[in-house]
């Protein structure tokens, strides 16, 4: 859902083979059947808790036994941010939370490189970190250090491997129209209208095509000589 839909959606239209990978199988192969009867690409299925090491390194594999090899990958997956002070977070939730944000995106893409290094083509994984990554906000403690460590393991992970011309990047989003989104201002009694300019130079908010789009530019040789470094698609708002 969300921006993993409109990034599965924008790669097919941009003629790539796709795996929407996703713990939810009702949705995710929904999604993928409706990807490729849209576009005409071949589009499949693959369900996985990337908390789980066995589960991730499955992904890999069926995406080369489907498609011959593994090119690019965008490593998108996240739970909803916790909603605490520090002095008080769930430390079930915590737990959840930095096993799939955290080490979840350090699974993917420790299977991911493996492949790549195997074949020896160089290629381009993209981390979807967050604002929260750059500019912390109250009660959300787990969130916000998954985020922050989203952005140290791209850099650690480009150091590694640039002389093997894989590049590692990451997207940081602003506040961005998906259902995560509108269920943490649901919960929190926020009117979205009325905030959108708090977070959002433009006065709105972004819309999961547009962080779509950076993930794509990212995987294409238009950013041939980028790694290791976020794209801030947040209009200004950590910079500001």
């Amino acid at each position: 859902m969300g921006m993993g839909e409109a990034t599965a959606r924008l790669f097919a239209e941009a003629g790539a083979h796709v795996v929407v990978a996703d713990f939810n199988e009702e949705k995710g192969r929904a999604t993928a059947e409706a990807i490729a009867a849209d576009t005409g690409a071949e589009v499949i299925f693959h369900k996985v808790d990337i908390s789980d090491s066995a589960q991730v390194q499955e992904m890999v594999t069926a995406t080369v036994e489907k498609f011959g090899e593994l090119n690019v990958a965008v490593n998108n997956a996240a739970l909803t941010p916790d909603q605490a002070p520090s002095a008080e977070f769930d430390e079930e939730y915590f737990d959840r939370l930095i096993a799939v944000d955290l080490k979840g995106t350090a699974l993917c893409m420790k299977y991911e490189l493996q492949q790549l290094i195997r074949q020896g083509k160089g290629g381009s994984i993209i981390n979807i970190s967050s604002v929260s990554g750059f500019r912390p906000q109250p009660n959300n403690i787990a969130y916000v250090a998954a985020k922050h460590g989203v952005v140290g393991m791209t850099k650690v992970a480009a150091m590694e491997y640039g002389s093997q011309n894989i590049r590692v990047n990451s997207v940081a989003p602003g506040a961005i129209n998906t259902p995560m989104l509108e269920g943490a201002l649901k919960e929190a009694g926020i009117d979205p209208v009325a905030y959108a300019p708090q977070l959002s130079l433009l006065d709105r908010f972004g819309e999961s095509r547009e962080i779509a789009e950076a993930s794509l530019w990212l995987a294409s040789d238009a950013s041939s000589y980028i790694t290791g470094t976020t794209i801030h698609a947040d209009a200004g708002y950590v910079g500001r």
